[in-house]
């Protein structure tokens, strides 16, 4: 039987049901927007890097060290940074880089950045909104600003730009593997402040508006972000022990939104199966049914350890409840066309061909398709 797992992004909420298959290690996701540059951010240094490795780079002398919940922000003052601008670097508490932040309290003016004003100029804002910043070279009292989003297969890069379509100027970007997207967004309160408030300079108006996007507590998202990256190799290779540390913490941290709480324990389920202990992983999924019902893919994945606890009958009315909430369910097709095979045969066929007519063309699905038609051959004869 085959367990999916949803998509690791957090940028929209509600994309928590999407999946890929066990198979890869990274989720796949639409084509994103062009993210070409030629503004020299992350030089010295790259996202997934180990502390000890950024350490040998930057001696104590040339930066500051915070708390950032469980990790640890190593701060570098504009007066020291390569790019004049403050940076941060946000290590988790297992000492990797999982994103960084690079302030602009006077702005940067993007006209000698022909490449990454033609990058940004194919991006869709994902927020536009007014921001009132204290140092401002141009000296107004407010600008309307943008919040633009590109990145890679892995990560995500956002840029928060003032007067976008006349003269922009960088305020902010930020760098984050995807699982901790949503904690790097510049809209957040507390990258705004940075911005408002600057090192020495004068506080500029904080909107109430502004920044509240995320209600949940941080250390909640922090450990869900770690557990995501830990279970799909963000980092190097697949870490079931912290993942499910990370997702047991983070539940234990207290979610305030029942579909956050529910996601967690269907997550941390996916990882306990994926480490053996099926009877534990049954309950976290049974749990996150309860709390958030009829979610196809906590069907898909109950079905798969319901089988693997020999209960094939339970397996099987996961697998069809999955499929009547989404017929184009490719991988419950598939894995309860394997259960049926023993008792139903003429079923199993039926829903082999139905999976191959539903993955037809798409690359990751391969191995599946292999062995989807050489069963069909089997019990066609």
């Amino acid at each position: 039987m085959n367990i999916s797992r949803p998509l690791a992004s957090f940028s929209l909420l509600l994309t928590l049901s999407l999946t890929v298959g066990c198979g890869s290690n990274a989720p796949v996701r639409p084509p994103l927007p062009p993210s070409e540059t030629d503004l020299a951010l992350l030089a010295s240094t790259a996202l997934c890097e180990s502390k000890v490795e950024f350490l040998e780079k930057h001696p104590p002398s040339t930066h500051t060290t915070n708390h950032w919940g469980s990790g640890q922000e190593i701060a570098i003052s504009s007066d020291s940074s390569a790019s004049h601008g403050e940076e941060s670097y946000f290590f988790d508490e297992d000492g990797v880089l999982v994103g960084a932040l690079f302030t602009f309290p006077s702005g940067l003016d993007l006209r000698p950045y022909s490449v990454l004003r033609r990058t940004l100029s194919q991006l869709k804002p994902s927020l536009e909104f007014y921001v009132n910043v204290a140092q401002l070279e141009t000296k107004k009292s407010m600008e309307s600003s943008s919040l633009l989003e590109t990145g890679d297969e892995k990560s995500t890069t956002q840029y928060l730009v003032s007067n976008l379509r006349e003269h922009p100027i960088l305020l902010q970007a930020s760098f984050s593997i995807d699982p901790y997207v949503r904690l790097f967004s510049p809209y957040r309160r507390e990258f705004l402040d940075r911005l408002r408030s600057p090192t020495g300079g004068t506080r500029g108006q904080n909107m109430e508006s502004q920044g509240t996007e995320d209600k949940e507590p941080f250390p909640s998202l922090q450990q869900f972000a770690r557990g995501q990256a830990a279970q799909l190799a963000y980092c190097g290779e697949k870490n079931y022990d912290i993942a499910v540390n990370a997702y047991e913490r983070a539940i234990a941290s207290g979610f305030t939104n029942t579909v956050w709480l529910a996601e967690a324990r269907h997550k941390l389920g996916v990882a306990l199966q994926a480490k053996g202990q099926l009877e534990k992983a049954k309950a976290e999924l049974l749990q996150s049914l309860a709390l958030r019902p009829n979610v196809p893919e906590v069907l898909n994945n109950l079905g798969t350890v319901q089988v693997k606890l020999g209960d094939k009958v339970a397996g099987l009315s996961s697998f069809e409840k999955a499929i009547v909430l989404r017929p184009n369910y490719a991988l419950a097709r598939y894995n309860l066309a394997e259960v049926s095979e023993a008792t139903n045969p003429k079923r199993a066929l039926s829903e082999y061909e139905t999976y191959l007519a539903i993955v037809e063309g798409i690359p990751e699905e391969a191995d599946r398709i292999v062995h989807a038609k050489e069963r069909i051959k089997t019990l066609k004869r």
